[in-house]
């Protein structure tokens, strides 16, 4: 075995443990394996590995680089694949991978939804889905809205012609104690539930993205729709 095939196999072998950990996750907190979509994160990750995910079953990736992304899509084997954006995106980017991918995950400033509506309307007159990211642990470091900011957010921009709003995302901080992590998850569920009460018109809670390697089964526990795992996939980055 070649050390390439190596890699891809032991991509294979890690989405199996995965699977186990979800299908676990579920029959803990009474939910459908369905209701979880799992997508692989390609920062830093070769076309050959990607492909053995996609190969394997993944039907949706998320990466972290406008750039990076759009230089290794045409080796990937993106047919019947959702594309998302999750890495911060600045707006001098937007017309970059506006109609590029099928969601922009990372929306945190009226400024940010403003230019990817302008941008959508004018590249492909129709509007660009999004999730709004939400700063749970209030950290200086991480980008996203306020949880208290997040409602105003929301309504500003809630009749821009070129988005929707389709859910929340979060990166918590890190946490050791699994308590810690489900209670910050917690949070996050509540702050979801109660958005999608206000009825706000183009704002649709169907997706909450919250859980990644290191505490994807809290999440899902706490109530996660789509979980973006990386290393425990492909292995540590390189």
């Amino acid at each position: 075995m070649t050390e390439n095939q190596f890699a891809e196999q032991r991509v294979r072998d890690n989405l199996l443990r995965i699977e186990e950990d979800l299908q676990a996750a579920c029959a803990a907190c009474g939910r459908h394996r369905e209701e979880i979509t799992l997508m692989a994160v390609t920062k830093t990750v070769d076309a050959a590995r990607i492909n053995a995910a996609l190969d394997a079953g993944i039907t949706c990736i998320g990466e972290n680089r406008v750039q990076e992304y759009l230089g290794k899509r045409d080796a990937l084997h993106l047919d019947g694949v959702q594309k998302h954006l999750i890495g911060h995106l600045q707006t001098n980017k937007v017309r970059q991978i506006v109609g590029q991918v099928d969601m922009i995950q990372s929306v945190d400033s009226e400024r940010l939804a403003q230019a990817i509506s302008e941008t959508s309307l004018k590249l492909t007159g129709g509007a660009t889905d999004i999730l709004v990211e939400v700063n749970i642990g209030g950290e200086e470091s991480k980008s996203g809205v306020d949880p208290d900011q997040l409602e105003d957010l929301l309504w500003k921009i809630d009749e821009l012609k070129g988005i929707r709003v389709c859910g929340l995302m979060t990166i918590p901080p890190i946490f050791t104690s699994d308590a810690e992590k489900r209670a910050i998850f917690s949070q996050m569920r509540k702050l979801f539930i109660d958005i999608r009460g206000k009825n706000v018109d183009n704002v649709s809670m169907d997706i909450l993205s919250m859980g990644m390697s290191g505490d994807y089964v809290q999440a899902v526990l706490e109530g996660s729709t789509l979980v973006r795992i990386g290393s425990a996939l492909f292995g540590e980055r390189i």
